[in-house]
């Protein structure tokens, strides 16, 4: 099963980033295949203008529909998920995200902002044909920390929060590939034939 880490921080290095980047550590663990992809990364004027032709933005189109999950992360600016990621997400077909699972994730300045994932960013990834839209994890600047040798630390409520995140995800993956390995294994249908009788 894969998974991929969706970045929409215009930002390099980002509190988004590093909750992204410190999911992802925690869910290759327990074996998943996970791919990262930055929109920042992109070519600016391919993204902008919807590009298809563009090898990277047809390589990051792909991207997603490979994944089984999606993990994306975004700061929170005037209330709403970055212009960068609703870029990208408008690259993707109507259906961009049928059948997948996704986690939201969102780091900002204070509490103002912590409902902005359901008002702003859900109804999108809904509209995408999202199979499951886990529920957001919203951190802000006082609940994450930065050690450049400990790395990310959080406070004990947003730890709670991404481990319950992890969890979810991970429990889900095992459900969805339940049926995909039952599939796989079931013998093919076969048509009765008609004896034909000699005359």
């Amino acid at each position: 099963m894969s998974i991929l880490l969706l970045g929409g921080s215009p930002q390099l290095p980002s509190s988004s980033g590093r909750l992204l980047a410190h999911i992802g550590e925690r869910l290759a663990l327990q074996g998943y295949g996970i791919r990262k992809l930055d929109v920042r990364d992109l070519p600016a004027q391919a993204l902008l203008l919807a590009d298809y032709a563009d090898p990277a933005i047809t390589e990051a189109v792909q991207a997603v529909a490979a994944a089984e999950a999606v993990v994306i992360a975004t700061p929170i600016y005037k209330a709403a998920y970055t212009g960068l990621l609703k870029a990208f997400l408008d690259l993707l077909p109507q259906d961009g995200l049928a059948g997948k699972l996704v986690l939201p994730l969102a780091t900002g300045g204070g509490h103002a902002h912590t409902l902005a994932l359901d008002y702003a960013l859900r109804p999108v990834l809904q509209a995408l044909g999202a199979k499951q839209v886990y529920t957001s994890i919203y951190a802000n600047a006082q609940q994450l920390g930065w050690h450049e040798e400990r790395g990310l630390n959080f406070d004990e409520p947003i730890a709670a929060r991404v481990q319950a995140g992890i969890d979810e995800l991970s429990a889900g993956l095992f459900l969805l590939a339940g049926p995909r390995e039952a599939a796989a294994v079931l013998p093919p249908v076969r048509t009765p034939q008609t004896q034909l009788q000699p005359a």
